[in-house]
Order: C-alpha cells, then sequence, then structure tokens
C-alpha cells in the first residue's frame, strides 16, 4: 500500500507538470484573445481538451504503472492529485501575470465591452449589465494574491469533479475466472 502512495503522488507530480504547462500556455492565449478573438476561440478549445488529457493521462498511469487496472479510489485520489499540482503551477503563473504583468487589463476590457452592450440598447439585458458592472468593480478591488488564490480553488473545484467520471471511465478491475 505504501508504495502505491509513492508511485500515486510521484506520478501524479509528474503528470500534474505536464498538465499545469499546458494551463499556463493556454492561460496566455487569454489576455491576448481579449483583443485576437481567434485565440480566445483556441484558449475555448484547449479548455475543453483538459478533461481528454486527464483521461490520457489516468488511462497511461494504470496500464503503465499500475500494471493495466486500478479501482475507482485510486484512479479518482491520482486524477484529483494531477489536477491540485497542475493547479499550484498554473496558480504561479496566474500570480506573475496579476501582479507584474495585467495592471487592470482584463477587467478594464471587461468593463468596456459591457459598456459597449450597455450602449447597444438591448432590452431586459441593463439591470443584467449593470450587475455584471457591480461585480466587475468588486474584482477591481482584490489584489494579485485574492484573483490567484480564487482562481486556484476553482481549478481545484473543477478538477475535482471531472475526477469522477474520469476514474469511472478508467478504473479497471482484476477479470476473475
Amino acid at each position: 500500500m505504501t508504495e502505491n502512495r509513492i508511485h500515486l503522488q510521484k506520478y501524479a507530480m509528474h503528470f500534474g507538470t505536464y498538465m499545469g504547462a499546458y494551463w499556463i500556455l493556454k492561460f496566455i492565449l487569454f489576455p491576448i484573445g481579449l483583443t485576437i478573438p481567434f485565440l480566445l476561440f483556441l484558449f475555448l478549445g484547449l479548455t475543453l481538451g483538459v478533461p481528454f488529457m486527464g483521461y490520457y493521462y489516468t488511462r497511461m498511469y494504470r496500464n503503465k504503472i499500475c500494471g493495466g487496472e486500478i479501482r475507482f479510489v485510486h484512479a479518482w485520489l491520482f486524477t484529483v492529485f494531477m489536477y491540485m499540482f497542475a493547479a499550484l503551477l498554473t496558480a504561479m503563473a496566474h500570480f506573475l501575470y496579476f501582479r507584474f504583468l495585467d495592471h487592470g487589463y482584463i477587467i478594464a476590457t471587461y468593463t468596456s465591452m459591457l459598456n459597449g452592450a450597455l450602449q447597444a440598447n438591448l432590452p431586459g439585458m441593463e439591470t443584467y449589465i449593470v450587475q455584471l458592472k457591480d461585480a466587475m468593480a468588486t474584482v477591481r478591488m482584490l489584489s494579485p494574491i485574492q484573483i490567484t488564490l480564487q482562481l486556484l480553488s476553482q481549478n481545484i473545484f473543477y478538477g475535482s469533479i471531472l475526477a469522477i467520471p474520469t476514474a469511472l471511465i478508467v478504473m479497471k478491475r482484476k477479470k476473475t475466472a
């Protein structure tokens, strides 16, 4: 059992590093994508690829490390840890971006988009746009570390949710004769 835990942590860190690098490269597309729509579309497409990447790494762990069989809880823990390590690595990049590069760019871009939507005079949307502008004003008051911690907890939460179907699909038991 101890050997399984060592392998679980080691390979979750290993694959989590790969996934974290993927998330960082994907995140670079987001602020640029606010001005170049194709890059925002590419960011969304790469985001949709994250569960498939998690499935691929978990299946690889099952086949190469666990000898082709893995229980649900083991697969779920591996996947959660993998997403957690990826989120930790990505959080470092988020902090560096929001501390040294952003200077309010993302919030200002969203606010200008909301102002454009308000001026477009969309019937019935005024109250929603005003609520979104209030939310942007609240987010503007957050420090870079608070934004980073929010994104970190969000990534870990969504990763643990994605780990459930991934573990259900990847689990494989010994066949009894």
